[in-house]
């Protein structure tokens, strides 16, 4: 009997652990959900204007600060992490429009924002910067 349901489950569970983009894709929207938050906390904090670009060229999704209302050169440092920048994995469908978003002193965005990671949207409100 143990058999017969052993051999069920790997019957019915086996496929979904070799599809492991599926697992990349929310776990890469968790991390752009939680980038894009940062920036806003940070420009709050800061005081200064935060920006958050898609650089196609290499596909990953880049934080810099800036002093007006544009997106800056001066690189802002993730924490844990000596990069300013979250790349994309491989095989994981990612788009943002605009391509960049900044959040100001009170950390209001230039523009609503949209960001699709596979299956999943995050917005960014226009009114408050709020991320979901």
């Amino acid at each position: 009997m143990v058999m017969v349901v052993v051999a069920v489950l790997v019957v019915a569970v086996a496929p979904r652990f070799y599809d492991a983009d599926v697992f990349k894709s929310r776990g890469f929207a968790d991390q752009v959900q939680a980038t894009l938050r940062y920036a806003q906390k940070v420009a709050i904090a800061q005081r200064r204007y935060v920006c958050a670009t898609y650089a196609v060229g290499p596909d990953r999704l880049e934080l810099t600060i800036g002093t007006a209302d544009a997106c800056g050169a001066t690189p802002l440092n993730l924490p844990g992490d000596a990069a300013n920048y979250v790349e994309v994995p491989p095989r994981v469908a990612f788009s943002m429009a605009p391509a960049s978003v900044y959040f100001n002193a009170l950390g209001r965005p230039n523009a609503a924002a949209l960001a699709t990671v596979g299956t999943t949207t995050i917005t960014v409100e226009a009114e408050t910067g709020y991320v979901h």
